[in-house]
C-alpha cells in the first residue's frame, strides 16, 4: 500500500512504528498466517540476503521433512519469547494433500500384469495421456484425454477404475493397489543440495545482534538436534557479521595509512601520534549520540564512525601544525599553544561544525526511509561536536605534556 504524507496521518498514529504496531494487532487474530512489514525494494534485497521473504531467517538443514517440521516448531516457540523478535513464522514444507497409489506386485503377478501396466492406466485415467496433436495458429499442441471428473474425484471412484489383464479380464484398481491420502510437501527448499526449512523473523525495538545472540543461546539450551541436523543464520544478521569482520581489518589499515600520511606532513612520529589521538575524541561523541537517541549500532553507524576519522584528524592537524610553526619561530611552548589555539579555533570549529550541521536534518528526520540514514548522521553529528571541543581543550594539554622538555630546550637553543 502507498502511505499518505506524514503530516496527514491521524494523531493516534504519529510514527511508522505505531502504524506497524496497529496493523500487527489487527492481523494477529488470523491463526496460521504470518506477515512481513517492509518496502518493495527492501523486500527484494532482504530476500536476496536471507533467501526467504523476511529480514532474517534461521535455516534448519536436515533430510527428513517430518523431523524438520517438528524442530522448526520448537525453534519458533523458543524465539517467540525473545524480546525484539517480530514477524516470526515457519515457512512450512508440509500441508499439500497427496493421493498415494502403491501397486501391489504380488496381486499384479497373479493376474499377469506388470507394475508399469497399472501405472499407465492410472496416468491415463487421472493425469491424462496425449493421443495426438492439433495445429492451432502457428503452434502444435498435444491433445490429452482422461476420465471424466466423476470417475476420478475421490478415492472410491479411483479405486473402481478397471485395469485390463492380458486374458481380457477387467480388475478394479483397488484390488491391485492400496490407495491412501497423505499429507506431503508442497515446496522443498534446497541449498547446496541440502533440504532445509526456514524460520523467518524481523527485529524491531532492539538491536539486531543482541536479539539474535539471545535467540541463539536459548535455542542451544532448549532444542536438541538429531545427528545430521543443523541451523544457519542468514539475512541482516549474517551481513552484519560479515561487515564487522571486514571493518575489523579495514579500520586498522585506514588508521595506519592516516598515521603514515600525517607523519609525512609533520616528519615527527610523536606529533603524528598526537594527531591520531583525535580519533577517540570523535568516537566519544558518536557513542554518546547513539546512547542518547537510543539508536542501535549498525553498518550505517559504522560508516559514520569511519567518516569521523578524517575530519577529526584534519582538525587536529590544523592545530598541531600551527603549534610547531610558532615553536620554530621562537615562542615558548605555553605561549605557542595559547596563540595557536586562539588562531586555529575558528578553522577547527568550521571544519567540525560544517559536517555536523550538514547532517543534522538527516539525524532528526522522522519520515519514511529515515531509519536507514539516521545512524550515520547521528554518529557524525555527535562525533563532530565532541571532537571540536576535545581538540581545542584536551589536545593542547597533551601537546604540552609531551613537548614540555623538548620544546623548552629547542627554544633556548634558538635564543642562544
Amino acid at each position: 500500500m502507498t502511505l499518505k504524507p506524514l503530516k496527514e496521518w491521524r494523531a493516534e498514529v504519529p510514527t511508522k512504528k505505531a502504524l506497524i504496531d496497529q496493523i500487527e494487532q489487527r492481523l494477529a487474530v488470523n491463526p496460521g498466517v504470518t506477515f512481513n512489514f517492509s518496502q518493495a525494494i527492501q523486500d527484494n534485497v532482504q530476500e536476496a540476503m536471507s533467501g526467504v521473504k523476511g529480514e532474517n531467517a534461521v535455516k534448519l538443514f536436515g533430510s527428513d521433512l517430518q523431523t524438520l517440521e517438528q524442530l522448526a516448531k520448537q525453534i519458533e516457540q523458543v524465539m517467540k519469547d525473545v524480546q525484539g523478535v517480530k514477524d516470526l513464522g515457519v515457512l512450512h514444507l508440509l500441508g499439500q494433500p497427496n493421493l498415494v497409489i502403491e501397486v501391489n506386485r504380488e496381486e499384479c503377478a497373479r493376474y499377469g500384469l506388470k507394475v508399469g501396466d497399472v501405472n499407465d492406466v492410472v496416468q491415463a485415467a487421472i493425469g491424462g495421456q496425449a493421443v495426438t496433436q492439433i495445429y492451432e495458429g502457428e503452434r502444435w499442441f498435444d491433445l490429452v484425454v482422461r476420465f471424466l471428473p466423476e470417475f476420478r474425484r475421490d478415492i472410491e471412484s479411483i479405486g473402481n477404475i478397471v485395469v485390463s489383464t492380458p486374458e481380457g479380464a477387467r480388475i478394479p484398481l483397488k484390488q491391485l493397489a492400496s490407495i491412501t491420502e497423505q499429507t506431503g510437501a508442497f515446496i522443498v527448499y534446497r541449498e547446496n543440495n541440502e533440504r532445509y526449512i526456514p524460520i523467518k523473523f524481523s527485529v524491531r525495538g532492539r538491536d539486531l545482534e543482541g536479539t539474535v545472540r539471545e535467540a541463539q543461546e536459548r535455542i542451544e539450551k532448549q532444542v536438541q538436534f538429531p545427528s545430521g541436523y543443523r541451523i544457519e543464520w542468514h539475512g541482516e544478521f549474517d551481513q552484519l557479521q560479515e561487515e564487522k569482520a571486514r571493518l575489523a581489518k579495514i579500520v586498522p589499515i585506514t588508521l595506519l595509512i592516516i598515521l603514515f600520511l600525517v607523519y609525512l606532513v609533520l616528519n615527527n612520529l610523536r606529533d603524528a601520534l598526537l594527531v591520531l589521538a583525535a580519533v577517540p575524541f570523535s568516537l566519544v561523541g558518536g557513542v554518546l549520540a547513539l546512547l542518547v537517541t537510543g539508536t542501535h549500532f549498525s553498518i550505517s553507524a559504522a560508516v559514520g564512525f569511519i567518516s569521523l576519522f578524517g575530519v577529526a584528524v584534519q582538525g587536529a592537524l590544523i592545530l598541531i601544525s600551527r603549534m610547531r610553526d610558532m615553536l620554530r619561530e621562537g615562542y615558548e611552548i605555553k605561549e605557542a599553544i595559547l596563540k595557536s589555539a586562539e588562531v586555529r579555533m575558528r578553522p577547527v570549529l568550521m571544519t567540525s561544525l560544517a559536517a555536523a550541521i550538514g547532517l543534522l536534518p538527516a539525524a532528526i528526520a522522522s519520515g519514511i526511509g529515515a531509519q536507514s540514514q539516521q545512524p550515520l548522521a547521528r554518529v557524525v553529528v555527535g562525533g563532530m561536536l565532541t571532537s571540536a571541543a576535545l581538540i581545542l581543550l584536551v589536545l593542547p594539554v597533551l601537546y604540552q605534556a609531551l613537548h614540555r622538555f623538548g620544546g623548552q630546550s629547542t627554544s633556548q637553543n634558538r635564543v642562544e
